[in-house]
């Protein structure tokens, strides 16, 4: 197991520092990065990830390119808008709700990445489940034209409020964790597109199964991972039957370095399908001592053995 801390170029989700630790095995490196917060039931899901990519391997492409979104953090529109402008992409997803800013930053925002993008761009927003319900409508409509509003609300009860008042599709991310989570969201309809994450679903074949039974329009999203991370985010969004959207795949650049020499980077909104090695120079300018990560996978694989 080796550990690394990667400095963030913009605080993101209240992260400043990106931790977790790389494992190695017969298929290739794995990465295990849960965010401080969660406990050892949830990390065994991204422990799971992690000795999936190291010991199996990933089911075969269906495709070898994957079109991306630029994520924008809560940063003010000059900022929001070279971040777009440098990107290529032809997608935004764009950060609203940020804990300390007002709604007309959010305004600012989304109006400078819409003109970043020209016609043609597409953009959508995350909340991260922070609006009410009444400000998730007032917002959503005040926004302008949206792709999809992500997880505007915190509870299944909310997205489906939402969903009846507006006509922009709702895209459920934090309601879906665990595998029963989907089949929850569709029953009551709260959603009309769908986030899945490798890590937090325990893999590529099991995010693959959820996909299968939520029966929902798939986005595939990272959780600010190194590019062996992201491998693995690659290999789902390319083994999926049908990928209408662009991907939230294109996270490295919050990142200030990488662990492999040749970064899974985004070129024209798009991320070809490979497979990155972990290059020892890049890893060492980033690895740091790795027992506090090693007693947490102990006890990720400890609570993911008592399920």
């Amino acid at each position: 197991m080796r550990v690394f801390a990667i400095p963030m170029r913009t605080r993101f989700r209240g992260v400043t520092l990106r931790e977790g630790a790389l494992v190695r095995g017969p298929a290739g490196w794995g990465e295990f990065s849960p965010f401080p917060e969660y406990g050892p039931a949830e990390c065994a899901r991204w422990l799971a990830a992690a000795n999936e990519a190291a010991d199996e391997g990933w089911p075969a492409p269906l495709r070898t390119r994957i079109p991306v979104n630029v994520t924008v953090p809560a940063v003010g529109p000059e900022a929001a808008h070279a971040i777009v402008a440098g990107s290529g992409c032809h997608t935004a997803k764009v950060k609203v709700a940020e804990p300390g800013q007002d709604e007309v930053d959010d305004l600012a925002r989304v109006e400078a990445v819409r003109d970043a993008l020209g016609p043609g761009g597409r953009v959508r927003v995350d909340a991260n489940g922070a609006w009410s319900p009444d400000t998730a409508v007032r917002m959503i409509k005040a926004l302008g034209e949206l792709e999809y509003a992500e997880q505007p609300c915190a509870t299944l009860g909310e997205l489906a409020d939402v969903r009846r008042r507006v006509d922009t599709p709702i895209a459920a991310d934090e309601s879906i964790r665990r595998a029963e989570d989907p089949l929850r969201v569709r029953a009551a309809d709260a959603a009309d597109v769908v986030v899945l994450k490798v890590q937090p679903l325990g893999g590529v074949r099991a995010a693959l199964a959820v996909a299968e039974a939520c029966g929902l329009p798939v986005v595939v999203s990272s959780a600010v991972e190194t590019s062996v991370g992201l491998a693995a985010g690659l290999a789902l969004a390319a083994a999926l039957p049908e990928l209408p959207y662009a991907c939230g795949l294109g996270t490295l650049s919050l990142l200030e370095g990488d662990v492999v020499s040749e970064p899974l980077a985004a070129v024209d909104g798009v991320i070809e399908v490979r497979r990155p090695e972990v290059d020892e120079a890049a890893l060492g300018r980033y690895e740091i001592d790795g027992e506090a990560w090693r007693r947490r996978a102990a006890a990720a694989a400890q609570a993911g053995a008592a399920r």
